[in-house]
Order: C-alpha cells, then sequence, then structure tokens
C-alpha cells in the first residue's frame, strides 16, 4: 500500500526541482528525505526520479504517480480544512495565487474586505502567470488561483477542479496622446501597420494573442519593445515610443494620461479571467470569490 506521507514527498520534489530544496521546505534533512523517496521507490518497484549534480527529474513512473499524488495531498488537506470547521476552528491560512494585473487591480479590494470578514485568517499571495498554478490548486499548495485565457491560447485542463469565469476583460488599443490617429473613433490594426508596437515577448500569451489577431488582416506588425509588465508598456506608449493592445481593467483614469484608447473596428476581443479552485472549496474561498466578483461589479461603468 502506498504511503500518503511519501506521496506528499515526491510531489513537493517535483515541484521543488530538488532533493535538497524539497527537504529544506518541509523540514528534512536531504539523506533524510531520500530515505523516503527510496523507501517509496520499493513501495512501487521502480524507479522514481533520475538524480543528478544539477536537481532531479521524474522517471515516466514518477510523472504518473506525481498525478495521482497531487490529488491525495489535495484531498488530504481538504479533509484537515473540514475538520478544523467542524470543531468551530477557523481556517487559519488561505492561499491564492494571481497573475499580476488581478494582483494589482481586482484582489486589494477583496483582500481588504476578506480581512475584515475573517480577521483570524492569514492570507498569502503568490505571483503565477498563467498557464502555471493548476497543478499547486490539485495538490492543496493554493486554495484559489485567478488565471486568465487570452484569444487564440488554450486552457489547461481542470483535472478535476472547478474553473468559473470571473471577468471578460475587453482588449483595446493604446496611443500617445499625440499620435496622428488619435482623434479616431475605431481604429483597425492595417490602420496602424506602418507604428512600431510595445508587446510581450514571443512566449507571452498576450504576444500569441496580438499575433494571432494581426494575421488575420495579413499584416505583419514590427513589435520594437517586448515587456510583459503592463506598467512598462504604457509607459512606453506615453512616451510616444510605440502603440499596444492592453486589457481595459489596466485602463483606470490615472492610467489614461497621456494616451488615447481606441476599439478595433468590428472586433471585441476579450481576455477571459477565470478563478479555479477545488470541486468542493472551504467557505472562506467561497467568500472570496464572491468578493472578487462585487469588485467586478463596482468596477463596471
Amino acid at each position: 500500500m502506498l504511503h500518503a506521507e511519501r506521496l506528499r514527498i515526491l510531489v513537493e520534489v517535483a515541484h521543488a526541482g530538488s532533493i535538497a530544496t524539497a527537504a529544506r521546505r518541509l523540514g528534512f534533512t536531504p539523506s533524510a528525505l531520500s530515505q523516503q523517496l527510496a523507501r517509496l521507490e520499493r513501495e512501487v518497484g521502480c524507479a522514481l526520479l533520475e538524480r543528478r549534480p544539477t536537481g532531479a527529474s521524474l522517471t515516466e513512473a514518477g510523472r504518473l504517480l506525481v498525478t495521482h499524488g497531487e490529488v491525495v495531498a489535495g484531498e488530504l488537506r481538504a479533509a484537515e480544512q473540514a475538520l478544523a470547521a467542524l470543531r468551530r476552528q477557523p481556517v487559519a491560512d488561505l492561499g491564492i495565487g494571481t497573475f499580476a494585473t488581478a494582483g494589482q487591480v481586482l484582489l486589494p479590494p477583496a483582500m481588504r474586505a476578506f480581512r475584515t470578514a475573517h480577521p483570524d485568517t492569514r492570507l498569502r499571495l503568490i505571483d503565477l502567470e498563467p498557464p502555471d498554478g493548476y497543478d499547486l490548486v490539485v495538490s492543496g499548495e493554493l486554495d484559489l488561483l485567478i488565471t486568465h485565457r487570452y484569444p487564440g491560447v488554450a486552457l489547461p485542463p481542470v483535472r478535476g477542479l472547478a474553473r468559473q469565469p470571473l471577468l471578460a476583460d475587453r482588449l483595446r488599443v493604446v496611443l500617445p496622446a499625440d499620435h496622428r490617429l488619435a482623434g479616431a473613433p475605431r481604429l483597425r490594426f492595417e490602420d496602424l501597420a506602418d507604428d512600431d508596437w510595445v508587446s510581450g515577448d514571443g512566449n507571452a500569451p498576450s504576444r500569441i494573442c496580438f499575433e494571432s489577431l494581426t494575421a488575420e488582416t495579413g499584416i505583419r506588425p514590427r513589435v520594437a519593445y517586448e515587456t510583459r509588465d503592463y506598467a512598462a508598456i504604457l509607459a512606453l506608449v506615453r512616451a510616444g515610443l510605440g502603440v499596444a493592445f492592453v486589457p481595459q481593467s489596466l485602463l483606470g483614469s490615472a492610467a489614461r494620461d497621456g494616451i488615447v484608447v481606441r476599439d478595433l473596428d468590428g472586433r471585441r476581443p476579450v481576455r477571459e479571467i477565470f478563478t479555479v479552485h477545488r470541486a468542493r472549496p472551504p467557505g472562506q474561498v467561497t467568500t472570496m470569490v464572491d468578493l472578487l466578483r462585487e469588485v467586478v461589479r463596482n468596477s463596471r461603468p
């Protein structure tokens, strides 16, 4: 029979990328952790890790067992939370993973309201760029993930989790205030074919979306500046160094200083924002999701 604690150790090694890092996180010595992993390998009758001087990687059997081990670890944590609630003991920790925009715009007011309602619950916040984070919800290391999907980018499988839409974040064109087309009510990508663009790097979901949309028009935009930081993107646009394609949620009144915002003619592409949690979340997760939805409702014009 598989040992749940040793499964949890294997999952931690998979996430950490090395036995030494996993041992530090779990409070083991590396030798003690290695002994537990060796016992697990004897239990299953095959190697689970390929050990190297620079770290450890999973074998095919190891990857299979980690997939199940993440679910087991998550269910055990959910059971502990349910027992704590039954004993009327507050869940002391709520881990949230989020990408940068949600961490700047959506989460702060929701977290403030949550702290007022649940002063005994400690909130943890982890920066995660999509599509990362699903495995951490499965394993129970995170209670809630806020993630997104741009047009043209595939959604990861939910692996038994609950994924719900939170916000359809419209994508809009931003121009310097003195741009030649600043007075145009709507724009086409073709109108900006000769402009310098500011966008994420080639692997960023925003860049994949941008290139997918422009490819439909037959133009090849010139990306002169690459950054995933939307604050930097807006600063470069204000400085007159290019134009950009950004989500509406970033464009509060202060952010609009020195730029103009326009829609694409005949198009309304959106970045979909989702919440992801376990299928049977504790009450604090439900409360946080409700508060996020309230923030979204209050932010609509």
